[in-house]
């Protein structure tokens, strides 16, 4: 090992136990530029060196146990470059023929080492701005906060949003079935059970209600907050939330097209390209792009989409940065199916068999689910000076869909047990979102003490305009389905004559809602306290009219209210010396309800109570993040029914959610990433005055419906939530073999556990635990003939055992989950 003369010189600049200190090292050959963000990460150290040094330099890599000055020694041989050490300790490179230094350009080490809003390194993300709005260690953030990073999406190969969050502890992302039928209808919609609540979900830390979901391919990293968020956020569920980074210029070129296939059918070519536009670099660009057309595991459902993303960051100056994102997508037909099948026939014994994850309980030709839609989003930042700066997002959405459905009627089948009423809808919707989010970050001391300080306030505003119509259609024999009896019954021209079942609805809604926030991040040695506050005041103006076209006769409401919310949280963390980082937090969250008791009182908002305590543990000796938390939540102000007023309701429900989760996301070795999770979550309705009415299987009963008999009603108190899994548990392994041959070749294997669930609110059945396994294939063709370099195949297999299982049921009906799903990819990087 060589190390240049003038770095000996300047090591015993470099604390004794920095330099003493071996650690593990694993950098293979690359740009300089990237292997010292990975340097920095794993010896802890500060880098900076001139832009202008490193332009087209390379490092031949290093490996193993090493201490930090012989690692950089090592990894700067060859390289013409040395070190001097500034005196606030930063390492700082130079010429090794002279030391002078042309303004070093900062290269991230230690924390930091990645963009918080970007891709994350491997399988673990050190930083985010998720929890705090401010770029901050997850370690010392004191609640549960998890990253499915882009390494991770695309070692799975992921098509939608369920998919990427299959392996997150705290969610259950299939409980409704609408993204589990084989469609790979994006990164939004699906109904995501968080800690046991319906996630919120938001885009770039902002509110995102847009009725088209975003594509993976314009993604560069989900992130999701566990407990309650509204603090920062303004209206949540207490479960949490999820964020997703949209892609946004990179700092190095990038270049990649990709060609997809898979079963059902499935073609895909997507781009992804980046690269400066002045050669300063101050302004850089970005543009992904997505075709895609694949049939369904069910018959008749096609998925069909293009899109586009376009970016572009301009550094104005040295203190000033604005980047611009633009998304529009335009989906014919996007694949979401959510009609479910009869319980009898899917989780019980059918009167011949059991029904096939094929059948399509709806009409071709009518069926269809059409969506467009597009946003703009800038994202603003200027720096004052040290210790103040401003930053701010706004994002303008508006999309469109149209949608017409003939599915499963809420009710068992007739008592034939082959006969399923059916019921049709057509709903064409028009929504527009304005989100604005603006704050002030300062960073001071008071004596010893740091602070990172947040004031903002934030403004969402949303608007929809839609119909609704609706009548019974022609039952189907779930067994010999045969199609082309459906008329529609609506009423309107073109819609069909009205018959008994006939009518519509037509609406808009306006929500407005402004917050104001604070936040202060307290540091203290290992010590981390974080306070906030936040005021909201929120509200709605809610216009329908119904319409009975068979009757002749219609209703018109209006729903005005107005309402407020204050939300705080306060927690601890104290990081040890060895990486181990207890903490403690109380948080609390806001939804509104619409509605008045009766009096005339408008609903208060719902409030969610969570106490967490947990541990996280960053290892010194190699890039992992373990985190295990315990959690108890309360949502208060539930509507409950008025026992002396009956028809109203009144706020005094409650639920209450408690559990723990365990998680690990570890890079072991530079050939090796492992994730790893369990979550155990009991949600039951604590208080309530409603009662719910169960539904039995009874092989001995055809009446009322074929082998369903209903019961007597049920106070719901006590109940445990649908849909909601007691225990999960997965691991997912990737592994790339190191030499040899096969040098290039990477496999992987992941498991899922999902523990059983309550059907319905009655809790009088079961839906069956379920285990599924996936794995996948990837070669890296370049290391094995140099003209190949930058040619990647992959083949991911997800349900490998193609296991027919359940997701969720209602009160007799149940959605299917997605069968063995073969994708293969072919990728080429220049």
């Amino acid at each position: 090992m060589a190390v240049p003369a003038h770095a000996q010189s300047a090591t015993t600049a470099l604390s004794a136990a920095t330099t003493q200190t071996t650690r593990t090292y694993n950098i293979a050959a690359q740009p300089l530029s990237s292997a010292l963000l990975s340097f920095g990460k794993q010896s802890g150290l500060q880098m900076t060196a001139p832009g202008e040094l490193l332009r087209g330099v390379k490092t031949s890599g290093v490996h193993g146990q090493l201490t930090s000055r012989q690692a950089l020694g090592q990894l700067l041989a060859g390289t013409g470059l040395s070190y001097v050490v500034s005196g606030n300790g930063t390492v700082i490179l130079t010429k090794t023929a002279a030391s002078i230094t042309l303004g070093p350009v900062r290269v991230q080490g230690a924390y930091g080492t990645e963009n918080p809003r970007g891709p994350g390194v491997g399988y673990v993300a050190q930083t985010t701005m998720s929890g705090t709005k401010t770029d901050t260690p997850i370690t010392e953030i004191p609640n549960s906060i998890y990253v499915v990073t882009k390494q991770q999406m695309q070692d799975q190969q992921v098509q939608n949003l369920a998919e990427a969050l299959r392996y997150t502890p705290g969610i259950y992302a299939e409980g409704m079935g609408q993204q589990t039928n084989g469609a790979a209808a994006g990164f939004g919609g699906g109904s995501f059970k968080q800690r046991g609540f319906s996630s919120s979900q938001f885009i770039d830390g902002l509110i995102s209600n847009s009725e088209v979901a975003l594509d993976p391919s314009f993604i560069e990293r989900v992130e999701t907050i566990n407990g309650p968020t509204s603090v920062m956020y303004g209206q949540a569920a207490p479960g949490g939330i999820i964020n997703e980074s949209l892609k946004r210029p990179t700092d190095t070129p990038l270049r990649n097209l990709s060609v997809g296939f898979g079963n059902w059918n499935r073609y895909q070519a997507t781009f992804d390209v980046s690269d400066k536009i002045t050669s300063s670099g101050n302004l850089k660009y970005r543009i992904a792009g997505i075709g895609v057309s694949q049939d369904t595991q069910t018959n008749y459902v096609r998925y069909h989409r293009v899109g586009v993303s376009p970016s572009v960051d301009w550094k104005i100056d040295d203190k000033t940065d604005l980047t611009l994102i633009g998304n529009y997508v335009y989906t014919p037909e996007d694949g979401a199916y959510s009609s479910y099948l009869p319980a009898v026939g899917t989780l019980f014994p059918g009167k011949y068999g059991r029904l096939s994850r094929h059948l399509f309980m709806g009409e071709p030709g009518w069926n269809n689910h059409k969506e467009t839609g597009g946003l703009f989003e800038y994202l603003f930042s200027h720096q004052f000076n040290s210790h103040l700066s401003f930053h701010q997002t706004f994002r303008y959405e508006e999309s469109k869909t149209n949608f017409s459905y003939v599915y499963t009627k809420s009710g068992a089948l007739d008592s034939d047990g082959v006969t399923q009423p059916r019921v049709a809808f057509s709903v064409p919707n028009t929504t527009r979102t304005v989100a604005l989010d603006s704050h002030l970050l300062g960073k001071y001391r008071t004596g010893e003490v740091r602070h990172t300080a947040v004031v903002g306030v934030d403004f969402w505003d949303y608007h929809s305009n839609g119909q609704y119509y609706r009548s019974d259609a022609n039952s189907l024999n779930i067994y010999a389905p045969q199609y082309g009896n459906f008329t529609p019954h609506f009423g309107y021209p073109g819609m069909g004559p009205a018959d008994a079942t006939s009518w519509s609805w037509f609406g808009r809604d306006t929500y407005d809602q402004v917050g104001v926030y604070f936040q202060d991040q307290i540091r203290y040695k290992g010590l981390t306290v974080t306070v906030g506050g936040r005021e909201d005041w929120f509200s709605q103006n809610s216009w329908s009219k119904s319409n009975f076209p068979y009757t002749g006769t219609s209703s018109t409401t209006t729903s005005p209210f107005s309402t407020k919310a204050f939300t705080w949280r306060a927690g601890a963390t104290y990081e040890l010396d060895f990486g181990l980082a207890p903490y403690f937090s109380y948080a609390t969250s806001f939804q509104p309800q619409t509605g008045t008791d009766v009096e005339g009182h408008a609903f208060k908002p719902t409030e969610g109570k969570q106490f967490e305590a947990g541990l996280k543990y960053k290892p010194r000796g190699f890039d992992a993040l373990f985190t295990a938390s315990a959690f108890h939540i309360d949502q208060t102000n539930v509507l409950t029914s008025d026992p002396q007023n009956p028809g109203y309701s009144i706020q005094t429900g409650q639920m209450t959610s408690k559990g723990f989760e365990v998680s690990a996301q570890a890079n072991i070795t530079k050939d090796l990433r492992i994730l790893a999770s369990y979550t155990y979550d009991d949600v039951r309705y604590s208080k309530s005055n409603d009662t719910t009415v169960p539904y039995y299987y009874d092989p001995t009963s055809n009446q009322p419906a074929y082998h369903m008999r209903e019961g007597a009603a049920l106070p719901l108190k006590g109940k445990y939530a649908a849909a909601v899994p007691r225990n999960m548990t997965s691991m997912f392994v990737n592994y790339a073999l190191p030499e040899g041959k096969l040098r290039g070749l990477e496999f992987n294997f992941g498991a899922r556990y999902v523990g059983w669930t309550y059907a319905n609110t009655a809790n009088s059945f079961k839906v069956p635990a379920f285990i599924l396994f996936d794995t996948g294939v990837r070669y890296d063709f370049g290391k094995a003939a140099s003209f190949l370099k930058g040619l990647v195949g992959q083949v991911t297999i997800s349900n490998l055992t193609n296991k027919y299982y359940i997701t969720s049921c209602g009160t007799a009906q149940c959605y299917i989950g997605q069968g063995r799903r073969v994708y293969g990819n072919l990728s080429y990087n220049w």
